[in-house]
């Protein structure tokens, strides 16, 4: 076994990443506090060919060198729009036939490894707040919402985190 060298993973170009079919995700981000997570969240975008992010209420954008630290040159490659209220792109979405899914602990919620897709469709996940979540007003405007589900004590993953398991999940069904 040995470790593969960067020109041998046959990475896009940033033309190339533009111009590429995207997988049918949008991301949207309300009220992330931290930095490095909106970088993060950037650059599991860019690695899923993710169609776009929304930023939305204290959400800091791009340009900003403390999301550029974890992105590293993701926002330069994802599709990316800042709105203010996070139920306005909800509703604009949905005016879309895009379906949207917070990614929360409801009642009701379905289970991400029970969660099925229709590959015609186009997604749309809420990742709400570190502290705080998805606010109730975004989530009752859903089509549904998605539970990680967690035995242990915290009950809580980072959002960067869940981000990078429920796109994983979502991706691999859409394409696998």
């Amino acid at each position: 076994m040995r470790k593969l060298e960067n020109k041998e993973l046959d990475r896009k170009s940033i033309a190339d990443f533009k111009e590429a079919e995207k997988t049918p995700i949008i991301i949207i981000l309300d009220d992330i506090r931290s930095l490095h997570n909106i970088g993060s969240v950037f650059r599991t975008a860019d690695a899923f060919l993710i169609e776009k992010i929304y930023l939305c209420g204290i959400t800091a954008i791009p340009p900003n060198k403390e999301i550029h630290k974890t992105a590293l040159g993701a926002t330069e490659t994802v599709a990316w729009e800042y709105q203010k209220e996070v139920t306005e792109v909800i509703e604009s979405l949905k005016e879309e036939d895009i379906k949207v899914f917070a990614i929360e602990q409801v009642d009701k919620a379905v289970f991400l490894q029970n969660f099925k897709i229709e590959k015609t469709e186009r997604y749309a996940l809420v990742f709400g707040n570190e502290v705080y979540g998805v606010s109730q007003k975004a989530i009752e405007l859903c089509d549904g919402c998605i539970e990680i589900p967690q035995i242990g004590t915290k009950h809580s993953l980072n959002i960067s985190v869940s981000a990078g398991i429920v796109v994983w999940d979502l991706f691999q069904k859409m394409t696998f």
